[in-house]
């Protein structure tokens, strides 16, 4: 008889511990203590989040757990912020990771929304929590490119920092993808912001090659994909 794929032995698992816990799956922390199941062994492997696993061994994901979820991915931030002293950038989580295992993907941490969306969740979270001031400190300038963007917003200047933009920037990047390479043209807010995010969905970086400043972002970045 074959061995049993380690996906199907965690989703085994997963069945196994839920039947013993009157039928509700568990949460990441508590199966790992009744299964000795890593986080490292699935996340990335087979699925991006607990969630995900937790649906394809047929159990709806119970608010509870969505919430520990959440609340893991904020403490690690936390701690990798602390280390950093300062906001980390995509790059930085990527590295990260290559150098701990333990520590989640950044495309996990995409889940969680933009960079300014993660940092309005991390001072939140911090808020009632004495000790946190220092990582409410971190955050401030990010949330505030947030509530400028959404002040932004509330005048019709554009909403979206990468559609129907006017006044903002046009960019061209690099992305190196083994030997072949690709130009992603766009429009932003922020330049940094978004090349942060493209960085995150991607295996491979997203190079800043040239930006500039514009009234007419739209009309610029229409002229480029016409020229590329």
């Amino acid at each position: 008889m074959a061995a049993l794929s380690d996906k199907q032995r965690i989703l085994n698992e997963i069945k196994r511990t839920a039947e013993a816990n009157g039928g509700v799956p568990l949460g990441v922390s508590r199966f790992f203590q009744e299964t000795g199941i890593k986080v490292t062994d699935w996340e990335g492997k087979f699925w991006v989040r607990w969630g995900d696993a937790l649906r394809e061994a047929g159990f709806e994901p119970n608010q509870f757990n969505a919430a520990f979820e959440t609340n893991m991915l904020i403490e690690k931030f936390i701690s990798f912020m602390r280390e950093l002293g300062k906001f980390p950038v995509g790059r930085e989580l990527k590295l990260k990771r290559q150098s701990d295992h333990d520590f989640p993907s950044a495309n996990v941490f995409s889940r969680l929304g933009s960079q300014q969306q993660l940092a309005a969740k991390i001072a939140g979270y911090c808020e009632n929590r004495e000790g946190f001031e220092d990582v409410i400190a971190l955050c401030k300038p990010i949330t505030e490119r947030l509530n400028n963007l959404q002040q932004k917003s509330d005048h019709g200047s554009g909403a979206d920092p990468t559609s129907g933009t006017k006044d903002g920037f046009v960019y061209m990047g690099l992305l190196k993808l083994g030997r072949e390479k690709r130009y992603k043209i766009g429009k932003t807010i922020l330049v940094e912001r978004r090349t942060d995010q493209i960085s995150l969905q991607l295996p491979e970086d997203l190079e800043l090659v040239h930006a500039i400043s514009t009234d007419d972002a739209n009309g610029i970045e229409d002229y480029w994909h016409r020229k590329h």
